[in-house]
């Protein structure tokens, strides 16, 4: 099976806006090749001020596990190191899009990575879904999961399976070897009524011409 390697990433913050001066606590993500985990990224960081009662209780990260770990520059400097130019997948790429901007322009890099959001794929691709929260999904899908939610890595494995059910299905669905990165993107943007004539007429443009027991 052939597919273009990804890093699903995840961050627990201490707010919902770099913009309101909030910063990460933790970042997890995972390296996807050819329909594996491949490798794995997780720090803790220290955001350079007290973390709320809310945070702690969301996530279990408390004040003495970010006063001991490194500052946000050190972790994502390695962390920009890491993925380079992978693309990126996140459940809600606009919340860790933001924050990943935020954090590499502090450090004077900047991000070039295309980025795809299985929140809004997944509300194209599975609409009979109660909600498309990533825990809502897993239960959903039936994909595997430890039962720990709102930590970095353990949120970038489970939407690295949730990527994964999805490049499988449209796989199967239209008898395609490689999913690209780039359709996965573009799903996104369309019309839950038009996303199987775009596809189509996606992959009749590139070249990769479904078989005929596809879906009409």
């Amino acid at each position: 099976m052939l597919q273009a390697a990804v890093i699903v990433l995840d961050f627990e913050t201490t707010g919902h806006s770099p913009a309101f001066g909030d910063r990460p606590i933790e970042v997890g993500a995972v390296r996807l090749e050819n329909g594996m985990m491949v490798d794995r990224f997780q720090a803790l960081m220290n955001p350079g001020f007290t973390i709320s009662w809310f945070i702690e209780s969301l996530t279990g990260i408390n004040n003495e596990l970010v006063r001991a770990a490194p500052d946000c520059e050190e972790v994502m400097t390695r962390f920009a190191d890491w993925i380079g130019d992978t693309p990126l997948v996140a459940h809600n790429a606009g919340f860790d899009g933001k924050f990943l901007d935020a954090e590499l322009a502090r450090i004077g890099r900047e991000r070039t990575n295309p980025m795809a959001c299985t929140v809004l794929a997944s509300r194209r691709l599975f609409p009979e879904a109660p909600n498309h929260k990533l825990a809502t999904l897993v239960r959903h899908l039936d994909i595997f999961t430890t039962g720990t939610f709102h930590r970095a890595l353990a949120d970038a494995e489970m939407t690295g399976r949730l990527w994964l059910a999805m490049t499988d299905l449209l796989r199967g669905r239209y008898q395609l070897d490689e999913v690209p990165f780039a359709l996965m993107q573009a799903l996104t943007r369309i019309a839950r009524t038009k996303v199987d004539r775009f596809i189509r007429a996606y992959i009749e443009g590139q070249g990769m011409a479904p078989s005929p027991s596809a879906k009409a």
